[in-house]
């Protein structure tokens, strides 16, 4: 038995899974009860505080990133034409998901299986931003769901609200974050591969990595 002694990092060192597109590994950063902004370190892997939540928003669903994936230049072409808006880039992360699931689950910096349904096509100062939307494999009540047309419109509108709130000061009137379109699986798949291949062309070449 082949022992690894030291942690992949979360982002480089964990397969998206082998069951893509039906279902992928997803890292879960923040779940709903987070009071403080998590997000992975870049450069360590570790999970890292990066600010405190800074009204009352809190993520209506378990939201991390999709191992092996990077917003560059093939996401954002998508995102331009299918919106018809000027897009100027990715913004340089791993695609963003939220994973939904009837169940509580405390703490984040885990590992779950995720079916995606759908997403959101959001633009952050003119850069591509998309959210997937997935529902936790096996779970109870949104395990069910095939596509993001079987939520409830009260869910979708909660989680659109935290996206384009959750930067906003109070009485802010220049928003730079906008939701241009909310699709369907089909569309999020197509997302997902786009990010894996932008993932390729920044990091494959510099980093010895099997998937």
């Amino acid at each position: 038995m082949t022992v690894n002694f030291f942690k992949p990092h979360p982002w480089h060192g964990i397969s998206y899974g082998e069951n893509y597109p039906n279902s992928l590994t997803a890292y879960i950063e923040m779940v709903p009860a987070d009071t403080v902004k998590y997000e992975i370190d870049k450069k360590t892997g570790y999970r890292k505080v990066d600010r405190p939540q800074k009204f009352s928003n809190s993520v209506p669903a378990l939201y991390g990133f999709i191992p092996q994936t990077y917003c560059d230049t093939a996401v954002a072409e998508y995102a331009a034409q299918q919106s018809g808006k000027h897009v100027l880039k990715g913004d340089g992360d791993p695609l963003d998901i939220c994973v939904l699931t009837e169940r509580f689950i405390s703490s984040g910096d885990i590992l779950v299986e995720a079916i995606p349904i759908g997403g959101f096509r959001m633009l952050d100062k003119n850069e591509a931003d998309d959210k997937i939307i997935a529902v936790l494999k096996q779970d109870e009540i949104y395990g069910a769901f095939k596509d993001i047309n079987d939520c409830p419109p009260t869910l979708i509108n909660r989680l659109k609200h935290y996206f384009l709130t959750y930067k906003n000061m109070p009485g802010q009137t220049d928003k730079t974050v906008e939701i241009t379109h909310v699709y369907g699986a089909a569309e999020a798949q197509e997302v997902i591969r786009r990010s894996l291949i932008d993932y390729d062309n920044q990091f494959r070449s510099h980093l010895a990595i099997g998937v």
